[in-house]
C-alpha cells in the first residue's frame, strides 16, 4: 500500500553536499575513501517518494558505498559543469549515469537554471524570432514552455527538437570525456504510445531515441536498458504528502527500483 502524510513534510532525503559541488545530493553523506560506486541522474536516481531508491539497494547487495549523485528533474548541464562530482566519479570504481531527457539543457534556444535544469530562464532572439507570437515571460519550467511552443506550431517545433538532440549528444559526450574508468549508461525506457497527441512531447526520456543513445556506445562500457513504460503510478510503498499525491503518481515506485537494482547488479 501507499503511504500517504496527512502533513506536508516530505520523506526525508538526508541531503548532503559532496567535494566542492553547489549541488544537494541524496544522503547519508557515503564515505569516499574506499571503494564506492557512483550515481548520477534525477528524479528516479535520486529516488523521490521511496525510501531506498535503487542506489542504495544496489550497496545492500554489493556491500559497497553508493554515491547517490542525483538531483530531482536533473539534466546533463547539473553535472557536466561541475568539476569537483566530475572528479568524485572518476575516482570511483564505475560511475551509474541515468540517461536523461534533453528538454532541461541551456542551448541556441533558451537558458536553464545552472542547477535547478528544469527551471526556463530566458528565451535566444533566435527563439522569439520563430515564435514571434509567444510571451515567454509567462513560463517559469522547460516542460511547459515546450509544450506549449509545439501547440502553437508543430512545424517550427522541429528545428527545437533537433537543436536539443544535437545539443544532448555534444554534452554527454562532454561528461563522459571527464569521467575516467567505468562508465554505464542507465537508459529507463518509455516507448512511444501507438496512440499519442500531436502536441504531446513524447516519452521519457524527452526527444531521445534508440539511434540518439546508441552514438554513446563507444564511449561507455554498458548501455542497460530498462523499460518502465508501465511502472509509473505504481505507488505502493511510496511515501509522500497528501499535496505531493500528483506528482508521486508520475514516479516509479520500490518494485521498480527493485527491478532496475537486479538490472544493474549483472554488470556491476
Amino acid at each position: 500500500m501507499a503511504y500517504e502524510r496527512a502533513d506536508a513534510s516530505p520523506l526525508n532525503y538526508n541531503q548532503c553536499r559532496y567535494g566542492q559541488s553547489k549541488l544537494l545530493f541524496r544522503g547519508p553523506r557515503r564515505n569516499l575513501k574506499k571503494d564506492y560506486f557512483s550515481f548520477i541522474g534525477g528524479s528516479e536516481t535520486y529516488g523521490k517518494f521511496v525510501e531506498k531508491p535503487f542506489a542504495e539497494l544496489v550497496e545492500d547487495a554489493r556491500g559497497i558505498p553508493c554515491a547517490n549523485f542525483s538531483a530531482v528533474n536533473a539534466g546533463v548541464d547539473a553535472f557536466v559543469n561541475d568539476p569537483s562530482l566530475m572528479g568524485l566519479c572518476s575516482r570511483s570504481q564505475a560511475t551509474v549515469i541515468q540517461v536523461m531527457g534533453a528538454q532541461n539543457m541551456s542551448n541556441r534556444f533558451y537558458l536553464v537554471h545552472a542547477r535547478r535544469n528544469d527551471r526556463f530562464l530566458k528565451a535566444s532572439t533566435l527563439l522569439k524570432s520563430i515564435y514571434q507570437e509567444v510571451d515567454f515571460s509567462e513560463f517559469s519550467f522547460t516542460r511547459h514552455m515546450l509544450t506549449t511552443l509545439k501547440a502553437v506550431s508543430p512545424q517550427r517545433f522541429a528545428a527545437i527538437e533537433m537543436e536539443l538532440r544535437a545539443a544532448w549528444v555534444a554534452r554527454m559526450e562532454l561528461m563522459l570525456r571527464q569521467i575516467d574508468g567505468r562508465c554505464i549508461l542507465l537508459w529507463l525506457r518509455e516507448p512511444q504510445p501507438k496512440l499519442f497527441s500531436t502536441a504531446d512531447l513524447g516519452p521519457e526520456p524527452l526527444f531521445l531515441d534508440a539511434p540518439l543513445v546508441g552514438r554513446l556506445e563507444g564511449m561507455v562500457d554498458e548501455i542497460v536498458e530498462v523499460d518502465i513504460a508501465h511502472e509509473r503510478g505504481m505507488m505502493d510503498g511510496m511515501i509522500y504528502s497528501a499535496m505531493e499525491a500528483p506528482v508521486a503518481q508520475e514516479m516509479i515506485g520500490p518494485s521498480t527500483h527493485r527491478k532496475i537494482a537486479d538490472r544493474l547488479l549483472k554488470v556491476l
